[in-house]
C-alpha cells in the first residue's frame, strides 16, 4: 500500500500531537489508541477536549494483569487519562485468555464502534511495528478479521491481542503517529525512504510527530515535511 507521510518535527513532540489530535476529534468519534508514550498525550487532551461523546478503544493489549507494569490499560488508568469518554472498550479484562479476549472484543467493537475508527493514535517500536504487528509476522497478513491474539511476540509480553490491518489501514481512517527518543530514529530513516517492509508503513497515509531531527530539515523547530 503506497503511504503519503507528514512528518512533523518538534522539541515538545507531546504538545504537538495533543494539538493534532484535539484538532482531528470532532462529535462522536471513534478512537482507537495504542499504549507506551501516548498515554501522555492522552492526558493533556482530556484538559484541553470535550470527550464525553468520544468512543475509545485500545489497539493493542498485553495479556497480563491491569496491575502490571506492562498493561496500556493499567498505564493509562494510572495516569488519571481515562473516565473521560463515551465509552472505553478495554480489550483484555484480568485472567482472560486470548481467544476469549478476541471474541468479546470484536462483538463489542462491531455492535458499538461499528467495526470501524474514526482516528488512531499509534506508537511505532525501533522495528517498525505498530500495535502488536510485527516485522515478518503472521499476523500482517491478517486482514479477514477486527482482532486477533499472538502468544509469540517477539518482544515481550509474549501474549497479546491486537487489532489487525483490516482497521489500522482502512480507508478514511486518519493515523497519527507518536514516534519520540534515538532509539526510533532508524525505523523514521526507514519510513522516510519508502521501507514497505516496516509495519507502519503498511497503513496507509500517517501523520507522524518525532522529537528526533532530520538533514532535509531547513527549519528544525517545528517543521513539517512530506514525502509521496
Amino acid at each position: 500500500m503506497a503511504s503519503r507521510l507528514r512528518l512533523i518535527s518538534d522539541v515538545d513532540p507531546i504538545s504537538v500531537m495533543t494539538r493534532c489530535l484535539a484538532q482531528a476529534l470532532s462529535g462522536a468519534s471513534r478512537l482507537g489508541v495504542a499504549g507506551g508514550s501516548v498515554v501522555n498525550v492522552l492526558a493533556l487532551l482530556g484538559q484541553q477536549v470535550d470527550l464525553r461523546e468520544t468512543m475509545l478503544t485500545w489497539v493493542d493489549e498485553r495479556l497480563v494483569s491491569s496491575g502490571d507494569p506492562q498493561s496500556n490499560w493499567g498505564q493509562a488508568n494510572r495516569s488519571g487519562a481515562l473516565g473521560r469518554f463515551a465509552r472505553e472498550l478495554y480489550l483484555a479484562h484480568d485472567r482472560e485468555t486470548g481467544p476469549e479476549a478476541v471474541q468479546r472484543v470484536s462483538g463489542e467493537f462491531t455492535r458499538h464502534f461499528g467495526g470501524q475508527l474514526d482516528v488512531a493514535l499509534l506508537g511505532m517500536g525501533e522495528d517498525g511495528h505498530v500495535a502488536s504487528l510485527f516485522p515478518g509476522h503472521r499476523l500482517l497478513d491478517e486482514v479477514s478479521v477486527d482482532f486477533a491474539w499472538l502468544d509469540d511476540s517477539p518482544k515481550r509480553p509474549s501474549k497479546r491481542v491486537t487489532m489487525t490491518k483490516k482497521v489500522l489501514a482502512a480507508r478514511g481512517l486518519r493515523r497519527f503517529v507518536l514516534a519520540t527518543g534515538e532509539g526510533k530514529r532508524a525505523a523514521l530513516e526507514k519510513l522516510t525512504q519508502g521501507d514497505s517492509r516496516l509495519p507502519i508503513a503498511q497503513l496507509g497515509e500517517l501523520t507522524v510527530v518525532t522529537d528526533q531531527q532530520f538533514p532535509q530539515f531547513k527549519v528544525m523547530h517545528g517543521d513539517q515535511h512530506e514525502i509521496e
